[in-house]
């Protein structure tokens, strides 16, 4: 079962992270990008913001920043929040939380040297994370997870399902999770421009967490 919208149970058990923002007016959504940059998909998803005014919060895998710095700075110059994905996208279910606290510190690093911040965000990959680990994480960050999973690296959704059900799930202040990333590319590439054009319709604006 694939749960687009999180359960309220799931969020009683972390209180410290963050999951949705307040809904506003005029009404506001909070697009976020993870698994890149990545020269081949992220240009993509900013030059797709810039059409609409967006901005985006894009939670960076730390060897890839090390790998594409270029594009890393394209996305600060473009006025959008670089956030921390670990440096080697790994689980909190599957490594001790040293390991992991050492692997996100290595990933905030590099993020520091780009575009620093005094409370810097991350998301756990695969949002696996303990209630110890979400404890001790935050200590250092906020931790955000989110309101509105689309699907978009999942290739036995078709394109059109994908949108169908990102839009039916989004409400006011939801957070929603892009991924720029090859294995992400044919859905979000289609979903992306369309899911915006739908909002922005409605009287949306796309912000930065």
């Amino acid at each position: 079962m694939r749960l687009f919208r999180m359960p309220a149970l799931v969020r009683r058990l972390f209180p410290g992270c963050l999951w949705q923002m307040p809904a506003t007016s005029p009404p506001t959504l909070y697009l976020t990008f993870d698994d890149g940059p990545i020269p081949e998909e992220t240009p993509f998803v900013l030059d797709t913001l810039a059409q609409f005014g967006a901005k985006g919060t894009f939670f960076c895998v730390g060897d890839n920043v090390r790998r594409h710095p270029e594009v890393a700075r394209q996305i600060v110059a473009q006025g959008h929040r670089l956030a921390n994905h670990t440096f080697h996208h790994i689980s909190g279910w599957s490594h001790s939380n040293a390991h992991y606290l050492q692997d996100v510190a290595e990933c905030q690093a590099l993020l520091n040297e780009l575009q620093p911040h005094p409370r810097p965000l991350l998301r756990p990959p695969y949002g696996r994370i303990t209630i110890p680990l979400a404890r001790a994480l935050e200590a250092s960050h906020q931790v955000i997870m989110w309101d509105v999973l689309t699907y978009d690296y999942d290739r036995s959704y078709s394109a059109e399902e994908c949108l169908r059900n990102a839009i039916s799930n989004t409400r006011p202040g939801s957070i929603v999770v892009f991924h720029d990333s090859l294995k992400a590319s044919r859905n979000m590439r289609f979903v992306l421009p369309r899911y915006l054009a739908h909002f922005a319709e409605q009287g949306y604006q796309f912000a930065q967490l």
